[in-house]
């Protein structure tokens, strides 16, 4: 007999403050190769009351005024006065970064050809695809970002224009799973969004806007009911927020980066890192090999998993589970696998054409999926290979 269960996912804004760690961490990577596609970034990010700090390693030919890039990322976001939690404008800016490890340097570049370049470091990435939405993504994941963005969207447009940067949202789905282990969502079953405002945005009214012009938008109807449940700013007054309201650090939100808590992570967080950090490159190459398996109709869902040793240039396992959903067993689908994917660290940056300065924009609203904000062309791993088998 099916079974029902509820799984929940949430996501913040752009404006929340690891959020915004992120989106420094990750424009400081985009400045690098936009003057040099070999530069080598681990940038980290941290902010608190009236600072933002950017520290850690970088070995780069690019020249660049560092600072008026961080301040650049802080404007974007909606920092513009101090009322708001950060001032793009009179905020600090401390700069600790330096020059990468040669011991590290070595284990990746002692060669130029990409088939031989080893990973950037050791540790395990993981993939994962489903069926159940159009951009093969969990819904729970697609209606959390989708709602944070169109606060975004709505604050940005004028069509709330007392919303501020900071916020969450959260949303649980209830799923049936049936006797052939696939699973269906069938109705959301609570909403939860904590956005920032101005101080004279009454919560009634916060409310009603809410409903109307963020969760009408992006909730599809047919998951909505009478016995939803919708928690809209259930601490009350939110006027405080940004860096003035919590700390902020880089890597702090990886789940909301991937897929909600659904299929696995291996732990290692994307922003601020090149493409030669396997934690990015691989963890975006998973996520290729499960849609494409997916979008292939080799499963209803799937679940892919590499790990590798730094300075060695082949992963040292490959693992996918079709959660018993697959056409075909699963040892055949890794021989699939196999036959269309060179999941060699060099190869992964060349596949996907990861040399470039496209990873701001994958800080915010999730690097996988693309449901929450139009299709764009550089996040290459959104886009299925056709399979041979």
């Amino acid at each position: 007999m099916p079974e029902t269960f509820m799984f929940t996912s949430e996501s913040v804004n752009e404006g929340h403050p690891d959020k915004l760690a992120d989106q420094v961490s990750d424009a400081i990577v985009d400045a690098c190769f936009a003057q040099d596609p070999n530069s080598r970034v681990a940038c980290e990010t941290c902010t608190g009351t009236n600072f933002v700090m950017i520290f850690g390693e970088i070995t780069t030919a690019a020249v660049f005024d560092y600072e008026q890039v961080v301040r650049d990322a802080i404007k974007e976001i909606g920092f513009d006065s101090p009322e708001k939690g950060l001032d793009y404008k009179t905020c600090e800016v401390l700069n600790r970064l330096h020059a990468q490890s040669a011991e590290i340097s070595q284990a990746v570049t002692r060669t130029n050809k990409p088939e031989e370049i080893g990973a950037g470091d050791q540790g395990h990435m993981f993939g994962y695809a489903t069926d159940e939405t159009p951009e093969l993504m969990p819904l729970t994941h697609s209606l959390a970002t989708g709602l944070g963005y169109q606060l975004t969207t709505v604050r940005k447009n004028g069509v709330m224009p007392k919303l501020r940067p900071d916020g969450k949202t959260q949303v649980t789905v209830e799923y049936v799973k049936n006797d052939d282990q696939t699973i269906a969502p069938t109705r959301v079953h609570t909403v939860v969004i904590s956005t920032q405002h101005d101080p004279d945005y009454t919560q009634e009214q916060l409310g009603k806007d809410l409903m109307e012009h963020v969760i009408k938008p992006v909730v599809p109807a047919k998951y909505l009911d009478d016995n939803t449940i919708f928690h809209l700013n259930p601490s009350g007054s939110f006027v405080v927020g940004g860096p003035e309201g919590d700390g902020g650090l880089t890597g702090r939100k990886i789940i909301i980066d991937t897929y909600g808590g659904w299929g696995a992570h291996g732990g290692g967080a994307f922003s601020g890192k090149d493409p030669t950090k396997v934690d990015r490159s691989a963890a975006y190459y998973c996520r290729w090999i499960a849609k494409s398996l997916v979008a292939a109709g080799l499963a209803k869902r799937c679940l892919v998993q590499v790990s590798y040793a730094i300075g060695v240039a082949a992963p040292l396992s490959v693992f996918v589970d079709s959660y018993g959903t697959g056409t075909k067993p699963d040892p055949e689908i890794l021989q699939i696998v196999h036959n269309n994917f060179d999941m060699r660290a060099g190869m992964l940056v060349i596949e996907l054409d990861m040399k470039k300065p496209k990873y701001k924009k994958t800080a915010a609203y999730g690097h996988f999926g693309n449901s929450a904000r139009p299709s764009d062309p550089d996040f290459t791993w959104e886009v299925p290979k056709t399979l041979k088998f």
